[in-house]
């Protein structure tokens, strides 16, 4: 029996949605605004996961152009019957103020690497939704209900409707089935059959440390359901010092040996010496990951082994390991014709007007479009944090005319908190410059005084960071060997859901590759390979 050590999907993967076919093991998770749409993780044995696909890759299936910073992709469900895959997620248009604009879809497809259906709108009524497959064949659709109206709780509860495929709608009136504790906030539902009950597992207390997953049964699919009675589930409120906090947002699996599993979202707050345990908590720039934990059952309710808390290290189920080569190259040369599935773009997907593999073979040029705080149309491509430390390297080759154009390596929490060191152009002394921009809750700082000058003869400029726990460090060097740090010790918390101002935001950190043209000309810019090295 193998150990398996949490969480399991590290870095910014958030609302995991596991479901098993035969002896293959898939999670589904949140994107948010980064495309293409969706992470489905592929394993064997619970312990070793690889990205196998990124099923909402099309336009037609997702077009988050204008999304607000933590709109777009909310908690996909993911499942597996009548010899397909079935894939339901959210695609949130509005998160401030009294409403949650929230359009849910679903697609499908006979592989989970294949070429996913183009969407069917189900309903816009709330997010979270999920496909529950009844074993009469029916199949119904559960979500949370928001409720906009001053004075209400905005969780109205878990609304159950259900869905004809063959009509390609939902079919019937929708029903109320369950209001959730007193916990308040009661989303992310998941239905599951077994033991002659109905369970319905939900996430409450919302998605920062007070979160939890809520467990209740009952004989008949349209309720009243019984709370579990050592509910929640699992949580880490009342366990400050575990290292794996927020834990809730959960669903269910059963084995093929017979073993059930749960896997659920979690956050490891950075340490912070200087901050007391209980408030703040932490901040989080790994975003929220995944992990898993064993259950039990006792008088037909699933328990965590150990206690409702997660653990660091659990038993793996009685499976033989199967471990996966690499799927992100820790230096990627850009040879292919393919971007590698761990890259992502903001919104919408990267055409060739944006950005080509075939234009300067051996690179991937980005061809300058609007600015880090736009959520229309950006050239940025980048990759999670998953590593408290770390390092990532580009070289880029870039001509900027104008001050208004600008490339380079970037650091990336949201359109509102981010930082930059870009090749761009002074006028005065007409010539190349090296910039550090910081973007802090929109408050704007350029702290290298009037830029480093890159040399004429310099074609090539090599950009580096350094990420060590809770500072992160930029380098730069004009021939690859010599290399010069810049003087600014930038804080890691700074790109966290933590940070942010206004909470209510959902990713974590990227790194990546940037061009922009604020003038309008789309002046390219080649970048030759991208390392992504843990430390």
């Amino acid at each position: 029996m193998t150990t398996i050590q949490n969480p399991i999907l590290t870095g910014f993967h958030p609302d995991p949605s596991i479901c098993r076919d035969g002896e293959d093991y898939y999670i589904a998770v949140s994107t948010f605004e980064w495309f293409p749409g969706v992470g489905i993780y592929h394993s064997k044995d619970l312990k070793n996961w690889r990205l196998i696909s990124r099923p909402l890759n099309r336009i037609e299936q997702l077009d988050m152009r204008g999304n607000p910073d933590s709109g777009g992709i909310w908690a996909p469900a993911l499942s597996y019957s009548d010899g397909k895959f079935w894939l339901i997620y959210t695609d949130v248009k509005v998160v401030d103020g009294q409403w949650k604009d929230s359009h849910n879809y679903l697609v499908t497809c006979d592989t989970i690497d294949g070429e996913w259906s183009n969407p069917v709108h189900l309903n816009s009524s709330g997010f979270d939704p999920s496909l529950f497959h009844d074993d009469d064949g029916k199949k119904y659709l559960v979500n949370m209900m928001w409720d906009h109206r001053v004075g209400h709780h905005n969780f109205y509860g878990i609304v159950l409707q259900e869905y004809s495929h063959e009509e390609k709608k939902l079919i019937g009136k929708p029903e109320i089935i369950f209001k959730g504790t007193d916990v308040k906030l009661t989303e992310a539902p998941h239905l599951y059959k077994m033991n002659g009950y109905y369970y319905l597992l939900t996430a409450e207390g919302g998605t920062k440390f007070d979160h939890q997953a809520t467990l209740a049964r009952s004989t008949s699919l349209k309720g009243p359901y019984e709370i579990h009675p050592d509910n929640p589930l699992i949580t880490t409120w009342p366990y400050p010092r575990n290292p794996l906090q927020k834990a809730g947002h959960a669903s269910m699996v059963k084995t093929h040996t017979d073993e059930w599993f749960l896997v659920h979202l979690t956050g490891r707050p950075l340490p912070k010496v200087t901050d007391a345990l209980l408030d703040p908590r932490g901040y989080c720039p790994l975003g929220r990951e995944t992990a898993i934990q064993r259950l039990e059952w006792e008088n037909d309710w699933p328990y965590v082994v150990g206690g409702n808390q997660p653990s660091l290290e659990i038993e793996g189920p009685e499976i033989p390991e199967v471990q996966w080569d690499k799927d992100f190259v820790e230096k990627d040369d850009f040879d292919s014709n393919n971007l590698n599935h761990h890259f992502q773009s903001l919104r919408i997907p990267l055409d060739e007007n944006i950005a080509s593999l075939r234009e300067r073979p051996g690179h991937l040029r980005l061809y300058g479009k609007e600015s880090l705080t736009s959520t229309f149309t950006q050239a940025y491509v980048a990759r999670r944090w998953q590593h408290f430390n770390f390092r990532a390297v580009t070289k880029v080759d870039f001509r900027p005319e104008t001050f208004q154009q600008a490339a380079g390596l970037v650091n990336y929490y949201n359109t509102k908190n981010w930082t930059a060191l870009q090749i761009t152009w002074d006028e005065e002394r007409r010539t190349r410059v090296l910039d550090l921009t910081i973007c802090d809750n929109f408050s704007f700082s350029q702290t290298l005084d009037q830029g480093v000058i890159i040399p004429d003869e310099v074609d090539d400029v090599y950009l580096r960071v350094d990420v060590k726990t809770n500072i992160y460090t930029y380098a730069y060097s004009f021939d690859g060997e010599s290399w010069h740090e810049l003087p600014v010790s930038l804080p890691s918390y700074k790109l966290s859901d933590d940070y942010v101002e206004g909470g209510g935001f959902f990713t974590g950190a990227f790194v990546g590759m940037q061009c922009q043209d604020t003038s309008g000309q789309s002046q390219p810019a080649d970048f030759d390979y991208f390392i992504y090295q843990e430390n």
